[in-house]
């Protein structure tokens, strides 16, 4: 093995000693094992999660899975990095230390201790709170430790009793709701909380809490549990509980400016209570329809996805597409978008123009103003989904009549036998 210099491509040799023996690549945090050698972290604790229990190198037994910073290795690394900067190489970070599972099973402790001062019990989960947010080994770390029984133990606490108003204005409470929703939860779990009416309730009512970062953890928990619960009576019962559609609602309302994390996570909740068949008349009367359109604009993509699902949704019950309809953004808004965003938007916004142009003939007219004979002629003739293609052919028969005579010749080139719109 050559022991000083390898050319790369950038017109730099890395040094041998930098290059991690396992990836070959420039080690960004270089940790040392019991053998003595040297290796990047990620690569080593890949090594060993596949089950090795030997050096790499020397092929000699790990005594011990211990990976141990080697600070010096790294200093020099930086120093290299800083020096080679003109060649485009970028100083690596130094990386912060994954969470220690004795320091993390004390605070878990020293916040879970009833008899312990509030203000201790809320100091280890801030503590725990920052740690988790510093990586996904630290909360893979926190997750093995019994966390998420313990931190839903000190949420709750009180609900059982049907006391819910004494925990709702807790800080040790909502602390523990935002440490609580970083992880995701076992089935078991969710069907925990949502067949307890008196935990459902709590979260509901925290949901026009008047801090605008307890109202989006509670609904994020909500669409933890509806998501993560397979019972559909389960799920009902949770969609069907008195204002959860309003409290969600709201929360999607909120300034993307004061609040970025707001919209993504009520539209999160709002998909997963309205998968629920029987409640979606709920999430119209609470005004679903009006927001999803005015705030469409400003979904990323994978949340645009999302929210563009929950319309086809609502746009399956009279009442809904009866509100999209009369929203005078809604057919002009899809079409334009129907292309726009991916190919899973592109099937659930045609989904929703079929609802709308079956049931209304001024959704029709407002189609075909907007465009939409054009945008459906590239989607057919594009490298969508067959599902997608399906739905625009349909909707290509559904609009025969709306055409202009000279759109074109033969429209039953489009014509579709059958449509498969999936249920959800």
């Amino acid at each position: 093995m050559p022991g000083s210099l390898e050319p790369l491509d950038l017109g730099v040799q890395i040094p041998y000693h930098f290059r991690c023996p396992i990836s070959l690549e420039l080690m960004r945090d270089p940790v040392t094992v019991s053998t003595g050698q040297t290796y990047d972290r990620p690569s080593i604790e890949s090594w060993v999660a596949t089950g090795n229990t030997t050096c790499p190198v020397t092929r000699a037994p790990l005594t011990d899975f211990t990976l141990i910073p080697n600070h010096t290795l790294r200093r020099l690394i930086q120093d290299w990095c800083v020096a080679n900067r003109s060649f485009g190489i970028e100083r690596i970070p130094t990386p912060k230390q994954p969470a220690d599972p004795g320091l993390v099973r004390s605070l878990l402790s020293q916040a879970s201790a009833e008899t312990s001062l509030v203000h201790s019990r809320l100091s280890a989960l801030r503590r725990l709170r920052g740690l988790a947010r510093d990586s996904d080994k630290n909360r893979s770390v926190i997750a093995s430790h019994n966390a998420r029984q313990i931190l839903t133990d000190i949420f709750f606490s009180g609900t059982s009793a049907g006391n819910c108003s004494e925990s709702s204005g807790s800080e040790l409470n909502h602390e523990s709701l935002a440490l609580l929703v970083m992880f995701p939860l076992a089935e078991p779990e969710c069907a925990s909380v949502a067949s307890d009416p008196d935990r459902v309730a709590y979260l509901t009512r925290l949901l026009f809490h008047s801090s605008i970062e307890v109202r989006v953890n509670s609904a994020a928990l909500i669409e933890i549990v509806v998501a993560g619960t397979r019972s559909p009576e389960l799920r009902a019962q949770v969609s069907n509980v008195e204002e959860i559609f309003e409290g969600v609602i709201e929360i999607m309302k909120n300034p993307i400016a004061s609040y970025p994390r707001a919209l993504k996570v009520g539209v999160k909740a709002l998909f997963a209570l309205c998968l629920v068949k029987q409640t979606r008349h709920k999430a119209v009367q609470a005004g679903a329809p009006e927001t999803l359109i005015d705030r469409l604009a400003d979904f990323e993509k994978c949340d645009a996805e999302r929210a563009l699902a929950t319309v086809e949704l609502l746009c399956r019950i009279p009442a809904g597409c009866s509100a999209f309809a009369s929203h005078a953004l809604t057919v002009p808004l899809l079409v334009k978008i129907i292309l726009k965003i991916s190919d899973r938007a592109t099937e659930y916004a045609a989904g929703a123009l079929v609802s709308l142009c079956s049931a209304s003939e001024q959704s029709k007219t407002d189609a075909v103003a907007a465009g939409v004979l054009t945008q459906l002629l590239l989607l057919v003739q594009s490298d969508c989904t067959d599902r997608a293609k399906r739905k625009a052919q349909l909707l290509l028969k559904l609009l025969r009549d709306s055409w202009p005579e000279y759109s074109f010749g033969n429209s039953d080139d489009f014509a579709c036998s059958e449509v498969v719109i999936p249920s959800y």
